[in-house]
């Protein structure tokens, strides 16, 4: 609630027109201040006409007044410059240290506008919040923040390739390794996937590049899915196979398996089992790992689609899982390839580009990205049934983005298109558009 009256006061969105503090003194917002986003009062540097005079200094808000005292501010020096406490409910009056009284104002919202945060905040959580008002916003709007959204997606998956980078002592090879890991789980089982590949490093697997079934029986004992009962038969005696190697490679390297990775398989499709993607990623280290040396030698997405091409060995080719065979491909599909370029691949080439100022680098990272075909999903779905239809994997970023920072955390009011309809709700709520155009509804 703070930080929505917060936001409420730097726009001066929802307002009343006429503004007066509990002692009935008219208020003007000449000027409502800097957000502070650390210690001290939210706003610096306001100016603001109370009764007659005109005060320059900070405001502090509260959703009660006595919060005040609750957070110790009569004890901190730094608030004694206040010189309007806003709050929602006046349930105290406060005294600064020069023995005055502050002056308090009342936080009152137009009806409109409590409405239509109240609808937001109400939505179901598989729908944007605004979804029956999106059609209506002007796309050049809707354009210039789905832009934004994309470049910020891309950006957050930036932190992780470094942090990546600093659990693996700079090694990009490795740290590629692990993201493509993590990756190869998706949604479901990226983490399992990613504590696997750090408790088997890639230094060791690759003192086996050329013999797939090694590398194959330390992931998959690492994973913890060679604890199978089987009859006899070719699945049995390949199974067996791995648990020997995997017993020689744990005594030579000193492995630990992680406690309960936490495969979840549960009404899975046997395509999408982690097993053959354990098999994809061991058929990469066994070939060498060249996608790590490659990677950012790839100028489109046919290529970066290239750089992942590999074929799974013979018994992967043609099985789930240990029990379950089938007729499956020999890699993987080409959806999910697409889904390793946007989360591996790209953010990786968009990270070195910005680690070693290569511009480059970025811009072929985000022409990648306009290349690939949108993304299928139930969030991307609900965005087209509410008007915002996706062409392009950048699109479907920022559409993901845009949900998963603003829509599903119910910050509409940090969200450009959510301030801008509630804006519009809080300009047709008042009878007038003050001349200081107190009602702003830039962004």
């Amino acid at each position: 609630m703070e930080r929505i009256m917060q936001h409420v006061w730097q726009h001066r969105m929802g307002l009343p027109c006429l503004l007066t503090t509990v002692d009935g003194e008219e208020v003007e917002i000449i000027d409502p201040g800097l957000l502070n986003s650390d210690a001290g009062p939210d706003f610096f540097n306001a100016k603001i006409r109370i009764g007659n005079r005109i005060w320059a200094g900070n405001v502090e808000i509260h959703v009660k007044a006595s919060d005040w005292i609750r957070h110790n501010h009569h004890k901190d020096p730094a608030y004694q410059s206040v010189i309007l406490h806003v709050v929602r409910t006046s349930d105290t009056r406060i005294a600064v240290a020069d023995g005055r009284i502050l002056p308090q104002l009342e936080m009152t919202w137009a009806d409109a506008f409590c409405e239509e945060v109240r609808k937001m905040s109400c939505r179901s959580a598989s729908m944007p919040p605004c979804a029956d008002e999106l059609p209506g916003i002007p796309s050049i709007f809707k354009t210039e923040w789905l832009a934004a959204l994309g470049i910020e997606r891309l950006n957050a998956k930036v932190q992780r390739v470094h942090r990546y980078l600093q659990s693996q002592e700079q090694n990009w090879h490795s740290a590629i390794y692990v993201l493509l890991a993590r990756a190869l789980g998706f949604s479901t089982n990226g983490e399992a996937f990613e504590r696997t590949a750090l408790a088997t490093p890639l230094r060791f697997l690759m003192r086996h590049q050329g013999d797939v079934r090694a590398v194959e029986a330390a992931l998959f004992g690492q994973a913890g899915m060679l604890d199978v009962n089987l009859s006899p038969g070719p699945e049995a005696d390949y199974l067996e196979e791995l648990r020997n190697d995997y017993a020689f490679m744990k005594a030579k390297y000193g492995f630990n398996a992680p406690v309960a990775p936490g495969w979840r398989m549960a009404r899975m499709r046997p395509q999408n089992f982690p097993h053959r993607r354990i098999a994809f990623l061991a058929a990469h280290v066994a070939a060498g790992f060249t996608i790590s040396r490659n990677i950012f030698n790839v100028g489109n997405a046919d290529e970066a689609r290239q750089l992942l091409d590999c074929t799974l060995s013979p018994f992967w080719a043609s099985h789930y899982n240990f029990t379950s065979p089938g007729r499956t491909s020999g890699t993987l599909s080409r959806s999910s390839i697409d889904s390793l370029l946007i989360n591996v691949v790209i953010p990786v080439v968009f990270a070195y580009g910005k680690h070693f100022a290569q511009p480059r680098l970025c811009e072929t990272a985000v022409d990648m990205l306009h290349a690939l075909p949108p993304e299928n999903n139930v969030i991307i779905r609900n965005f087209a049934a509410a008007g915002i239809e996706a062409d392009n994997a950048y699109a479907t970023q920022a559409l993901l983005e845009l949900y998963r920072s603003y829509c599903e955390q119910k910050k509409c009011l940090y969200c450009r298109l959510g301030h801008r309809l509630l804006a519009e709700k809080a300009r047709a709520s008042c009878a007038f558009e003050p001349e200081n155009g107190s009602l702003n509804t830039a962004f």
